[in-house]
């Protein structure tokens, strides 16, 4: 996989609370980002990564496109703005945050521009999140499935996604999992709390180190060092297979994102 398994999440972090949550995560090793323009932080993403005086090169940082700017006019400006804001010249990774509402822009249109920001230089590789089996065949249809890096989707223990990651894997595209800890019910877990006990780990980290296992890049945020730091060492830990089908029969299917107005037909 081009992606890092562990990145540093910054949804919902604002203001100095994420200028802190960036520097403390860079600090402790981190060197993948993610954020995005509807996030309002890509400045103070941006001021931290430059106090951290990591070269550009050691770092992976990859951004949205908002739904607002899919059209073909504004998404190369847009992206643009964002490096601006960034204090950077390229991304690693620029993503489609939503596919367009209702169709208003084709997907064709947003995945062409896209294209033509990578030929620009703008960013280094492009994928798509919260998409469907269906508009990744779109996508696939205009640039091919060899240039869709990675698809961004909710994916934890109780919502497992196995459709569409067992058509991604067939097309060769990378699992992104965004909200990995289940806005944290997936914590309280008796299952993940007894793994947890087992060996000698957090809920957190058993729940990162199963995801990372299957392949998935994860991108949880925190404020708290000490949860950074623990989030990090889930790379170390290692889940047996017992462990795994444990956490695999926790599927319930609870969608925890579906915003009426972006959402598409889920699989």
């Amino acid at each position: 996989m081009s992606i890092p398994l562990l990145g540093l999440g910054t949804f919902r972090l604002k203001d100095q609370v994420v200028i802190d949550s960036v520097s403390q995560a860079l600090a402790l090793g981190y060197r993948a980002i993610d954020t995005a323009q509807i996030y309002g932080n890509e400045a103070e993403v941006g001021h931290a990564m430059a106090a951290s005086g990591i070269p550009r090169d050691q770092l992976f940082l990859t951004s949205k496109i908002w739904t607002e700017n899919l059209g073909a006019d504004k998404l190369i400006p847009s992206l643009k703005d964002s490096l601006s804001k960034l204090r950077t010249d390229y991304l690693d990774l620029t993503l489609i945050h939503w596919p367009s509402p209702q169709g208003a822009v084709p997907v064709a249109e947003f995945m062409g521009a896209l294209e033509e920001a990578r030929a620009q230089g703008l960013t280094r590789q492009m994928g798509v999140s919260n998409f469907t089996i269906d508009l990744l065949r779109q996508a696939i249809a205009v640039v091919g499935k060899e240039a869709i890096a990675t698809n961004q989707i909710e994916l934890h223990p109780y919502l497992q996604n196995r459709t569409l990651v067992e058509f991604m894997h067939s097309q060769g595209i990378a699992v992104t999992s965004y909200m990995t800890l289940g806005y944290g019910k997936v914590l309280q877990d008796p299952v993940i709390l007894e793994i947890a006990g087992q060996h000698n780990a957090t809920p957190a980290q058993v729940t990162l180190a199963w995801a990372m296992q299957l392949g998935y890049a994860v991108i949880p945020s925190s404020t708290r060092r000490e949860n950074l730091a623990g989030n990090l060492k889930a790379r170390e830990l290692k889940l047996n297979d017992e462990d795994m089908a444990r956490i695999a029969a926790l599927d319930s299917g609870l969608r925890l994102t579906n915003p009426e107005s972006l959402a598409p037909a889920w699989d």
